[in-house]
């Protein structure tokens, strides 16, 4: 399944299941073959989405430093929250300003 991600402001953005599920997960919202984000919701779902990045950026620099320690390296094709995300909050963000809301 993919998870296509629609609003008027932009254009749509597809995500493979796995990952538009734990994105609309992040936002509160229940996953499954639609909802919908209002406007008035978009800036906690943004902030939502923020939150989970800072919080794995978190994790991922202290897994950096504890790796220092054994001589171990990150994998270097590893794709994390970060740039998973940044198509939909550009979407998020386009959105509130344009006044729609986002729909999958």
């Amino acid at each position: 399944m993919l998870y296509k991600f629609k609003s008027r402001a932009t254009a749509d953005v597809i995500m493979l299941e796995p990952n538009g599920r734990q994105l609309v997960q992040i936002m509160g919202k229940e996953p499954g073959a639609g909802g919908i984000v209002t406007v008035e919701q978009i800036p906690a779902a943004i902030a939502a989405i923020e939150a989970a990045i800072a919080a794995e950026d978190h994790a991922l620099a202290q897994a950096a430093q504890e790796r220092e320690g054994d001589g171990s390296e990150e994998r270097p094709d590893a794709v994390h929250l970060r740039q998973r995300a940044a198509p939909l909050l550009d979407m998020l963000r386009r959105s509130a300003a344009a006044g729609r809301e986002v729909t999958w």
